[in-house]
């Protein structure tokens, strides 16, 4: 069985899909299908259309209003920053990196003025701090 976390992180890109791509920004539009067509779980939701600093991005392509309005951050930290570990320290092709490689690997992907561009130059000191944070719990779990 997958566990919560394990769900969310095969779910939160679901909205790059080519016919989900309403706005084109992919957590929303991915919220969006899990809610409208799944009845998704409210959390489950919110954490695919917040994933990643996703209200960065989402200002930058003028979305942040509606993202905010139909998709508030959720409460829980440390999921939150487990999605960002599991997104940061994997690459697309699901191999496992650091978190500034992948960080780098997304701004030559994308160009450093493309709207994901300015996300990333923006988003990466939290970025790094929430997989630090991450990195830190799991250090610290008993062997």
């Amino acid at each position: 069985m997958v566990s919560e976390l394990g769900l969310r992180g095969l779910l939160h890109d679901v909205g790059y899909a080519p016919r989900l791509a309403a706005t084109g920004f992919h957590p929303l539009d991915g919220a969006r299908f899990l809610r409208d067509d799944h009845a998704a779980d409210e959390r489950l939701v919110r954490l695919v259309a917040n994933h990643s600093l996703a209200l960065l991005e989402a200002e930058e392509r003028g979305l942040r209003g509606e993202l905010e309005a139909e998709f508030p951050l959720l409460d829980d930290h440390r999921l939150v920053d487990a999605l960002v570990y599991c997104d940061m320290t994997t690459t697309p092709d699901g191999k496992g990196t650091s978190a500034e490689d992948r960080l780098s690997e997304i701004m030559k992907r994308y160009g450093a003025d493309s709207p994901v561009g300015r996300f990333i130059r923006r988003a990466s000191p939290d970025i790094l701090a929430a997989v630090g944070r991450v990195e830190a719990a799991l250090a610290a779990q008993p062997r």
